[in-house]
């Protein structure tokens, strides 16, 4: 069993950057690859970005690639999205995950996550 907790989320203008972090109980979150998701309304969740075990591999939606960077801190159970020239459309609930899928790269399949944060409301204003 593994809790996730997001934070950072928040107003920002078109433009702006903002960190989210995802930390997570227990002491075995080396052994999970990570996972960051989003969801607005209306529309269906949709893969942002997924970081491996160690950090060695990751991957990006196409929306995001070149803006935003997934990265965690395994001696601080955390990961991080670090998101840059935001854009109204990055509007939405983003909600890290935990997997114990060991395969590389990382999947960009929500079926392939075990456990799941609440949420952290993100809003772009134009």
């Amino acid at each position: 069993q593994v809790q996730l907790l997001e934070s950072g989320g928040g107003l920002v203008q078109a433009g702006a950057s903002l960190r989210l972090s995802c930390a997570a109980s227990g002491r075995t979150f080396s052994t999970y690859a990570m996972g960051w998701f989003r969801q607005a309304p209306g529309k269906e969740r949709e893969f942002v970005a997924a970081i491996s075990r160690t950090g060695g591999s990751t991957r990006y939606g196409d929306s995001v690639k070149g803006r935003f960077t997934i990265s965690r801190d395994n001696a601080k159970n955390t990961v991080y999205l670090q998101m840059n020239s935001l854009k109204p459309e990055d509007t939405a609930v983003y909600s890290c995950a935990a997997s114990t899928r060991i395969a590389l790269p990382p999947s960009t399949g929500a079926g392939s996550y075990d456990w799941w944060g609440q949420g952290t409301q993100v809003t772009v204003s134009s």
